[in-house]
C-alpha cells in the first residue's frame, strides 16, 4: 500500500464532519448487531451439541465383560420429562467406575437427584414424585458433569441385579412407544454415544436458525460497508480526477472499512461476552445453559469478528469500480445505475434448479437443503437490484402524483441502494412463510388421562388389574382400570398386555396414578401419553422454539438494516433534498416520497419471497406426512404486518433528520 494512504484517509475521516461521523457510528452499530446475533446463534449450535454428548451416558453400551447393569426409563410429572438411570453391580465382578456427575457407583437403595429434580420432589407431594424412587433419608446429588441443563430432571438409582427395574423387561423392546426413553444392557463403563432422545436434534435445528439469519446478517454488514456511500463517492471521486491512483482509492476506503468493521464488530463480541450469564438463562430445549456450554472458544470469537469486519470492507470496496475508471460521471451524478438482464437470467436458471432439486417427495438430507437454501438466498439477492430497477422505470411511466414520480426515479437511479434499503425485510419474509405455516398436526393418537402399566405375560394382566384398582383406591385416584391381554397395536400399551388406567381429574391426579402404579412395575416405569411420540415431538418443539427465535432475530436486523441504510440515505441526499427545497418541493412531500420508494419494492419482493417460504414449508411437511394447522396462515398475517410496520417504523425515525438537513435549503443545495 503506497505511503500517503493512510495519512489521507485519516485526514478525509477528520475533515468528513459531523455528517461522516454520524454514517461511522451508525455503520459501527450495524456491525456491532450482526457480531452480536452471529455469535449467539452459534453459540447455541455449538451447545446444544456439547449438551446432547452429556446425555450419552446414560443410553447404556453393551460389554461382554461387564461389570453392572444399566437401565434407562422415563417418566413424566407435570407433563416434563424425567430421566431415570437403574445402575446394579454385577456379583463377582470387578468394581464399576463412577457414572458422570457422581464420585462413586450408587450402592443399593441410594438416589441421586440433579438440582432441579430434587427442588421438584421437595415442592411436591410425595404422592405425585418422590414416591417412584426407593425411601431414603436423604438425597445425593448429581453434579454438573452428569447433567445437559440447570433445569434438567435426572436421577440415578442404585439397585441390585435382580431388581425388576434392572430387568430384561426394562428394555422396553416389547413396546413400541419408546424411541430410545428406555433400555437396558450389561455395561463396563459409561461410554455410550447415543444422545437423549430430548437433545439429539437440536444442534440441527439451531443450525437451521444460523442458517436463516445468516444473510440477514449479511444485509446488514452490506448495509453498515454502503453507510455513507455518495458521499464518500464524491470525495473520493474529485481526489481521483486530482491524480489519485485506482489503488489508492480502493486502499482508503478499505482503511476506513476496516477500522469502522473491526470497532463494531468487536464491540458486539464484547457485548455477547459480557452478556453470556444473561444469555445462559434463555431456555433452549430441555432448559436453560451452563454458561461455558454458550463459549463459542476464541477461534470462532476471532472468525466471527473477522468475518463482520471482511464483510462491511468487501460491501465498502465493491462501490468503487465507476470511482475508478469514470470518476467524472460520478462526480457530476451523469450516470444512473441500471442493471443488466444477466440478473434475471441467473435467477430463474437458479430457481428451476431449487424446483428440480427438490423432487417430487420432497426427500432432501439436511446438507442439500442447506444447499439449496444458500442457492435461493444468493440468487435473489442478485435479482433483487434488477426488480427495483424495472419496478422504477414501470412506476414512472405510468406516475400521476409528484411524490410518486419522485420515489419511481429513485428506484431507477440507484436500484442497488434502494434494494438494500428492503432487502432485510425481504429476505426475513422468506422465513416468516417457511415457520409460520410449518406447523405439524397431531398423527390422530388420543391417550390423554390414561397410565399405561405392562405386564411380564399375558396371564398376569388380570391380577395386575385387580391391584392397580386397589392401590388407585387407596391413594384416592378416580379411575376405570382396563386389562390388555396384547395384540391391540391402538392402545397405549402399544401391543404388549398390561393394565390401563383411565384417570379423572387434572395433573395432580394424573401423576398421583403413575407414582401409584409405580409398584406394580415390572421393569418398564408406567407411562401416559407425553411417553408416545416423545422423540418427534421433541423435533417440533425445537423447530417452533428456533422459529420464533429466528423470526424475532430476522425483523430485528431487517428493520435495523432498513433504519440504518434510510438514515445514511437522508445524509447522502442532503444535496439532492437541498436543491429540492430550493425549488418549492414541500417537504411533507419528500418524506412521501420516501415512504413509497420502500413500499412499493417491498410490496412484489416480500410477496414473491414469503410465497416461497410457504412452498417450501408445504415440501417440509409433505416429507414428513404431516397435516397443516390453519393458525399459521394467521401467523403469518401477524408476521407480516408487524415487520411492515417496524419497517416503516424504522424509516420514520430518520424523518427529523431529513427535516434538519433542509431547514436551511440555500444552505443545503450549495
Amino acid at each position: 500500500m503506497p505511503f500517503p494512504v493512510l495519512p489521507l484517509a485519516w485526514h478525509l475521516a477528520r475533515s468528513s464532519g459531523r455528517r461522516g461521523l454520524q454514517s461511522r457510528l451508525l455503520a459501527v452499530g450495524a456491525a456491532a448487531v450482526g457480531a452480536f446475533v452471529l455469535l449467539v446463534m452459534i453459540a447455541a449450535a455449538l451447545g446444544s451439541a456439547e449438551r446432547a454428548d452429556r446425555t450419552a451416558w446414560r443410553t447404556p453400551q453393551p460389554a461382554k465383560h461387564a461389570t453392572a447393569i444399566q437401565a434407562l426409563g422415563t417418566t413424566y410429572v407435570h407433563h416434563e420429562p424425567v430421566t431415570v438411570v437403574s445402575l446394579a453391580r454385577l456379583p463377582g465382578r470387578a468394581p464399576s467406575s463412577a457414572p458422570p456427575g457422581l464420585s462413586a457407583f450408587p450402592k443399593r437403595g441410594e438416589v441421586y437427584l440433579s438440582p432441579a429434580l430434587a427442588r421438584l420432589v421437595r415442592e411436591l407431594p410425595a404422592s405425585q414424585l418422590a414416591g417412584r424412587f426407593p425411601h431414603v433419608a436423604s438425597y445425593g446429588t448429581i453434579g454438573s458433569a452428569g447433567l445437559a441443563s440447570p433445569d434438567e430432571l435426572v436421577a440415578v438409582v442404585g439397585r441390585t441385579d435382580t431388581d425388576p427395574a434392572v430387568s430384561k423387561a426394562a428394555a422396553g423392546e416389547q413396546n413400541w412407544f419408546g424411541g430410545g426413553q428406555s433400555a437396558r444392557a450389561p455395561i463396563s463403563g459409561f461410554l455410550g454415544d447415543k444422545q437423549s432422545v430430548f437433545t439429539a436434534a437440536d444442534q440441527g435445528v439451531a443450525l437451521l436458525g444460523v442458517v436463516l439469519l445468516a444473510m440477514p446478517v449479511v444485509v446488514l454488514a452490506a448495509a453498515a460497508g454502503r453507510l455513507g456511500a455518495a458521499r464518500r463517492e464524491q470525495q473520493l471521486a474529485r481526489l481521483r480526477l486530482a491524480g489519485a491512483t485506482p489503488r489508492q482509492i480502493i486502499g482508503m476506503t478499505a482503511v476506513e472499512a476496516l477500522a469502522v468493521g473491526t470497532a463494531g464488530a468487536l464491540t458486539g463480541a464484547a457485548l455477547y461476552a459480557g452478556l453470556l450469564p444473561i444469555l445462559a438463562k434463555i431456555p433452549y430445549g430441555i432448559g436453560s445453559w451452563y454458561t461455558g456450554q454458550l463459549w463459542v472458544g476464541l477461534p470462532w470469537f476471532a472468525a466471527v469478528v473477522a468475518v463482520v469486519t471482511a464483510l462491511i470492507t468487501v460491501s465498502a470496496v465493491s462501490m468503487l469500480r465507476q470511482v475508478t475508471t469514470s470518476p467524472l460521471d460520478v462526480a457530476q451524478q451523469a450516470n444512473p445505475r441500471r442493471t443488466r438482464m444477466i440478473r434475471l437470467a441467473l435467477f430463474a436458471g437458479a430457481l428451476v434448479y431449487i424446483v428440480q432439486s427438490a423432487g417430487e417427495d420432497g426427500g432432501l438430507h439436511p446438507r442439500q437443503a442447506l444447499i439449496l437454501l444458500l442457492v435461493f438466498y444468493g440468487s435473489f439477492w442478485l435479482f433483487g437490484p434488477w426488480v427495483v430497477d424495472r419496478l422504477g422505470r414501470l412506476v414512472g411511466r405510468f406516475a400521476r402524483r409528484p411524490a410518486t414520480l419522485l420515489a419511481a426515479r429513485r428506484l431507477s437511479d440507484d436500484p442497488r441502494g434502494m434494494w438494500r434499503t428492503v432487502s432485510g425485510l425481504v429476505l426475513a419474509g422468506f422465513a416468516a412463510g417457511f415457520f409460520s405455516v410449518s406447523q405439524v398436526g397431531s398423527d390422530g393418537l388420543d391417550y390423554e388421562r390414561q397410565v399405561a402399566v405392562a405386564s411380564a405375560h399375558a396371564a398376569d394382566s388380570r391380577h395386575d388389574a385387580v391391584e392397580a384398582r386397589a392401590l388407585l383406591r387407596k391413594a384416592g385416584v378416580t379411575a376405570t382400570v382396563t386389562v390388555s391381554r396384547g395384540g391391540d397395536y391402538d392402545s397405549l400399551l402399544g401391543g404388549a398386555p398390561g393394565v390401563i388406567a383411565h384417570v379423572s381429574g387434572g395433573k395432580a391426579p394424573l401423576d398421583t396414578a403413575v407414582t401409584t402404579l409405580t409398584p406394580l412395575s415390572t421393569g418398564l416405569i408406567p407411562y401416559g401419553q407425553d411417553y408416545v411420540g416423545a422423540s418427534d415431538r421433541a423435533v417440533i418443539d425445537r423447530l417452533g422454539e428456533v422459529s420464533t427465535a429466528t423470526l424475532a432475530l430476522s425483523f430485528l436486523i431487517a428493520t435495523a438494516s432498513a433504519g440504518l441504510t434510510a438514515a445514511a440515505n437522508v445524509l447522502d441526499r442532503r444535496r439532492v433534498y437541498g436543491l429540492l427545497r430550493l425549488a418549492g418541493t414541500p417537504l411533507k412531500l419528500l418524506d412521501k416520497a420516501r415512504i413509497r420508494e420502500t413500499v412499493i419494492p417491498l410490496t412484489v419482493l416480500a410477496g414473491g419471497t414469503t410465497a416461497v417460504g410457504v412452498y417450501g414449508s408445504y415440501k417440509l411437511n409433505k416429507a414428513m406426512n404431516a397435516t397443516l394447522d390453519m393458525t399459521g396462515l394467521i401467523q403469518l398475517i401477524v408476521c407480516v404486518a408487524v415487520g411492515a410496520l417496524a419497517l416503516f417504523t424504522a424509516i420514520a425515525a430518520s424523518r427529523p433528520l431529513l427535516r434538519k438537513i433542509t431547514a436551511d435549503p440555500a444552505q443545503t443545495g450549495d
